[in-house]
């Protein structure tokens, strides 16, 4: 099951000095808007995404369609198919994807509590 690219979203309480923190490791500004509590950085590969009283936990996030570096994937399993292969597989997203195409989301719990964000932009 194909996913598509992954961040981490984590939940921050002061978004400038959380920003600041992550610029000391090398992280980088590739997105989002710091007036609305939500920024994207990157170092290398690797993603995260900072959001100020947007969610009250940190959260795996994966988004069909792009590719690690937040550009559009050729190619890609539309959230429907993989809503149903989930399903098939026994898990069940809450909530679940309601329309027939376009952009949508679903979130899983694992075992843990931790959650798991699918959010296809396209």
């Amino acid at each position: 099951m194909n996913l598509g690219a992954f961040s981490v979203s984590l939940a921050v309480k002061d978004i400038a000095a959380s920003r600041a923190f992550y610029e000391k490791l090398g992280f980088t500004e590739m997105g989002g808007d710091a007036a609305q509590n939500w920024l994207i950085l990157r170092n290398g590969d690797t993603v995260i995404g900072l959001f100020q009283d947007m969610f009250p936990t940190n959260i795996l996030t994966f988004n069909p369609g792009w590719t690690q570096d937040a550009t559009d994937a050729d190619s890609y399993t539309d959230i429907r198919d993989l809503q149903a292969e989930m399903k098939a597989r026994g898990l069940v997203p809450e909530p679940e994807v309601q329309s027939e195409s376009g952009p949508a989301s679903l979130m899983l719990t694992d075992p843990d509590g931790n959650v798991i964000l699918v959010d296809q932009h396209r």
